[in-house]
């Protein structure tokens, strides 16, 4: 039976300063380019990288059932999932906002949680749904909106859900487009090394997800995110009209190690390290 990593998540590696941007100033919200942008915001720094992402109000949730949990340190790591539900054909946004009501529905009336466990649920058509309550408005502030989505390692991890099952089946193209666009915009606002950053939930919890053929992927959606992230510095140098370069952002904890894959889908989402869901 695999032992599940005990690794303390209050304790995370300090960033290593000197490696910030040189006469420039990363601010956990965006590139904030010690005023040259004209950026008086983090917000407004990360807009030019976020993509369109429906808001809750836009899919209808309800009101979280308790108060949700807000961190000033941002999170470490991108865990990515698959919601273990069928691999459906339909696309449409009406589809991606009955998905994110139903995983809501089920985490809170099945799981007892106070919301939806993830931060972020990306639909086979590519839809990008915020999730947990306070999300979007966490990471445009360079925060994070504590979830329920990795056992023991939500203090410091942010979770995308993707639509589907992915042991056998590979993900839409559509989806993993939006998924790219999703952890560049992420590494981007938290600072993040892709290389390091992006895991699978496996990685963290004795699980299958999100599945074998995703899991498979995370390789090549890490080349594809920093490919994305470099277009985006170049887009904001010529801005800032100073060279901006992908080596000069932060070093972040490595990707963690020995893979565990067990017979069930989703695995654990809450322990005993984790505040209440």
């Amino acid at each position: 039976m695999a032992v599940e990593r005990t690794t303390d998540p209050d304790r995370h590696p300090l960033v290593d300063r000197r490696t910030i941007l040189r006469g420039t100033a990363l601010a956990a919200g965006g590139v904030l380019l010690g005023g040259m942008m004209g950026i008086s915001t983090a917000g407004q720094a990360s807009a030019a990288a976020m993509p369109k992402v429906y808001t809750r109000a836009d899919w209808q949730a309800r009101a979280p059932r308790n108060k949700i949990d807000l961190v000033s340190k941002g999170p470490t790591h991108i865990v990515v999932h698959h919601t273990a539900t069928g691999n459906v054909s339909d696309t449409s946004t009406q589809h991606a906002a009955a998905l994110s009501r139903s995983i809501q529905r089920y985490h809170m009336d099945s799981n007892g949680w106070s919301d939806t466990g993830q931060q972020l649920t990306i639909s086979r058509g590519g839809h990008i749904m915020e999730g947990r309550d306070l999300s979007l408005k966490a990471i445009r502030d360079g925060k994070h909106v504590v979830g329920a989505h990795t056992a023991n390692h939500n203090s410091h991890t942010i979770g995308i859900e993707n639509e589907g099952t992915y042991t056998s089946q590979t993900p839409t193209q559509a989806l993993m487009g939006s998924l790219v666009d999703t952890c560049a915009w992420l590494c981007l606002v938290y600072q993040l090394d892709p290389s390091e950053a992006i895991v699978g939930h496996r990685d963290y919890n004795a699980t299958s997800c999100p599945g074998d053929q995703l899991y498979s992927m995370l390789p090549q959606l890490r080349k594809d995110v920093t490919s994305r992230m470099r277009e985006q510095l170049s887009h904001l140098s010529r801005v800032a009209g100073t060279e901006l370069t992908l080596e000069q952002l932060p070093t972040y904890p490595r990707v963690p190690q020995a893979e565990r894959a067990v017979p069930f889908y989703h695995g654990p989402a809450v322990g005993d390290l984790d505040a209440s869901p």
